[in-house]
């Protein structure tokens, strides 16, 4: 326990040295009351509550579909440091009080997004903007020994909370990364689905029926290279073509698949051992957005993802 509390007494004296010293003035980025606005982005794909802060650029909640929540910051330019800033809720200056909870160090990256925050962190940072806390950053300046102080104002945030909740509860269970290249495993001399692969196809399919951007669909079937090479093609004929009627079978249109197979020509590992021969015994789904079709083709479509 001790070692828990002293991360988090560190970055709270040093945030309290910014306060107090008379040498090192802080520079402060943030919205005034008047000009406090919060906007929010909805979609099945994100949700973003996105503020304006005045002269630095825009501190963002941002939620994707199969994501966890994170705070971020974009930054049209980044006056602080690299390294770490400590990161604490104060009372607002509309709402003065002496309470401060701390939240110890987060990253500064010299980038366009240069503060990230992971899940836990940002939700009790909108637990604070509800309860009319401000959210703050406090690091060094990147360009002298000035202290620079960015904080998110609570002003309008709750107008906006209801309809980040309400998103939230319509997101996908995916998002395109997820889904882009899926591959399913199949047992010796075997071209059969088991629930688990059917599962996640069943997510391939989610997504595709959601997102109109998806526009081909590649399905290639592949063997390890045990058995005749004859044998191995109609074996990962087979294979290709259970993933793909599976598919099909769920709702999505023939015409954006292309299925093909290969036999043993193209091992994702040496087939060197039981334990890559199973890698090899695959079929990939690969989803396109935005180009139709490519001529048929009996060329490796995955690269070293087959």
């Amino acid at each position: 326990m001790k070692s828990v509390q002293h991360s988090y007494i560190f970055p709270m004296l040093i945030f309290l040295m910014f306060l107090c010293s008379g040498v090192l003035e802080a520079k402060t980025f943030g919205a005034k009351l008047d000009r406090s606005q919060w906007y929010l982005s909805a979609s099945i794909f994100e949700c973003s509550l996105v503020h304006e802060i005045p002269y630095y650029g825009k501190g963002i909640f941002y939620h994707e579909a199969g994501e966890e929540l994170k705070f971020l910051t974009n930054a049209v330019n980044n006056p602080m440091k690299s390294g770490k800033a400590a990161l604490v809720i104060e009372a607002s200056s509309w709402k003065p009080g002496n309470i401060i909870d701390d939240l110890g160090y987060v990253k500064v990256l010299d980038s366009t997004k240069p503060i990230v925050v992971d899940r836990k962190r940002a939700t009790i940072m909108m637990s604070g903007l509800l309860a009319g806390m401000s959210p703050t950053f406090t690091r060094k300046a990147w360009y002298s020994d000035e202290s620079i102080r960015l904080f998110i104002n609570s002003i309008n945030f709750l107008s906006v909370y209801d309809g980040y909740l309400e998103c939230i509860s319509g997101l996908l269970p995916v998002n395109f990364r997820q889904v882009e290249r899926t591959r399913v495993h199949f047992q010796t001399d075997k071209a059969v689905l088991t629930g688990a692969d059917k599962d996640d196809l069943d997510r391939v399919v989610l997504y595709v029926n959601a997102d109109s951007s998806v526009t081909a669909i590649y399905v290639d079937g592949h063997t390890d290279n045990t058995g005749r090479r004859i044998y191995n093609r109609r074996l990962s004929k087979a294979r290709a073509e259970a993933v793909s009627d599976y598919l099909v079978s769920q709702g999505l249109l023939s015409e954006v698949i292309r299925t093909r197979y290969h036999g043993e020509r193209y091992p994702s590992a040496k087939n060197n051992s039981n334990t890559n021969k199973s890698k090899n015994r695959r079929t990939t789904v690969r989803l396109v957005r935005g180009e139709m079709l490519s001529p048929p083709s009996d060329a490796s479509p995955d690269g070293q993802l087959n």
